[in-house]
């Protein structure tokens, strides 16, 4: 995927609810990667936004993925809007 493009459409606290809206994504034919740290990931830290993971996908099929990750909440992560913000902040 060309990462120039890219426009963050999900954040959670934790692997699980990114990995959840990457995969829903997936299986809507809408390509998509998950950013994290890697301290976070190594050491299981989920404190102090070491744990926060994002999802982004291209910048033409962000409408579309946030429509469908907005048709119900995805686990314990927040749908970004354009603006960057959260509908709730990540916990």
């Amino acid at each position: 995927m060309n990462t120039d493009d890219l426009v963050l459409v999900y954040a959670s606290q934790g692997p699980l609810g990114a990995e959840v809206a990457r995969a829903k994504l997936a299986a809507n034919n809408i390509e998509a990667m998950a950013r994290y740290s890697a301290v976070g990931r190594a050491l299981g830290l989920t404190v102090d936004g070491l744990g926060l993971v994002e999802v982004y996908v291209r910048a033409r099929d962000a409408t579309a993925a946030r429509a469908l990750l907005e048709e119900e909440d995805v686990d314990d992560g927040h749908v970004v809007d354009e603006a960057g913000r959260a509908d709730r902040p990540p916990e």
